[in-house]
């Protein structure tokens, strides 16, 4: 069992509390889809997860931002030194940065590992190198990086069921549930990624479907079966949210709100994208605020984690 804050009378000290407060207000303006979820746990939960995304917010930051490469690979290697000042308890509460002081409170009440930030920072790393990735194997070691971590990170904040069958692999299934987040970002903003000069689907997939050309237009490249691409990542994709909703069972009802609230976001606009493949290349697809406050409310009811618990439960009759 991983073990859990659950307490909301926690005292937060008044420069704690500001920082927090900071952390919510990048999350609530900068992430949409992830504060939707967030808004389903409880205060202490809630704000660690604010501190946890405003500091990886951070680190996207300053790989997408205009600075030469150069000075983007420096800036990261201090915010891994400012990570290792958190997680040796250097962070003082007035300390003049909010999100590391936040992040310093989150790793002093809940056990996340914080090595996950660090695989974060390798992961913006390949980016600022440029790095190509040849096949689904190497790509899934960015992912992991860039959204398992997070996946492990998030777990540690929620915590696991005390006495949840298989919480053991409690890691695993949040690890996969990151990949297939990444999976479908890397779907959704194909072209917006390739205006910006990166290319993050495997080179076999694109040389499979006719698509090494890349996608500089609102057209695929000619001659090639971009439809069908889709349809193989968005399987791809299927199967890796398949596997990491076994996590849902394994976590208390508003943890487990939160995370189907997210991971059923994604999963909406995987099958937008399916339905339409060549949306990604006119522009963003994404879901409006309703389909997205339903979505919050399924999870809240917990179907998804009852329908993962019976089909589980068929599987071991």
């Amino acid at each position: 069992m991983i073990r859990t804050v659950e307490s909301e009378q926690q005292l937060v000290s008044a420069p704690v509390l500001a920082a927090y407060r900071y952390c919510e207000a990048v999350t609530g303006q900068q992430a949409r889809n992830f504060a939707y979820g967030i808004r389903l746990l409880p205060t202490p939960k809630r704000r660690a997860m604010s501190a946890l995304y405003a500091f990886s917010r951070r680190v996207d930051d300053i790989g997408d931002g205009a600075l030469p490469n150069p000075v983007k690979a420096e800036r990261l290697e201090e915010t891994r030194a400012l990570l290792t000042r958190v997680r040796a308890g250097e962070v003082a509460e007035d300390d003049t940065d909010p999100v590391a002081v936040a992040l310093a409170h989150t790793a002093d009440v809940f056990p996340v590992p914080l090595g996950g930030l660090d695989e974060l920072i390798d992961g913006v790393l390949m980016d600022v190198r440029g790095e190509r990735y040849e096949t689904w194997d190497d790509l899934k070691v960015y992912c992991r990086c860039v959204a398992g971590a997070i996946g492990r990170l998030s777990l540690g904040v929620f915590g696991t069921e005390p006495g949840a069958r298989g919480a053991e692999r409690a890691p695993e299934y949040a690890d996969t549930l990151g990949l297939a987040l990444q999976l479908t970002n890397i779907l959704r903003d194909v072209r917006e990624d390739a205006e910006g000069g990166r290319t993050y689907l495997p080179a076999d997939d694109l040389a499979k479907f006719g698509c090494s050309a890349g996608f500089d237009g609102p057209l695929p490249p000619d001659g090639s079966d971009f439809a069908g691409l889709v349809h193989f990542e968005v399987r791809r994709a299927r199967a890796l949210f398949a596997e990491g909703y076994r996590l849902l069972p394994m976590l208390d009802r508003r943890s487990g709100a939160c995370v189907a609230a997210m991971a059923g976001i994604y999963r909406r606009l995987l099958d937008r994208i399916e339905r339409d493949p060549e949306a990604v290349l006119r522009g963003r697809v994404s879901l409006p605020g309703r389909e997205k406050a339903y979505v919050a409310v399924r999870g809240l009811s917990g179907l998804d984690t009852r329908h993962v618990t019976r089909r589980t439960v068929r599987r071991r009759a």
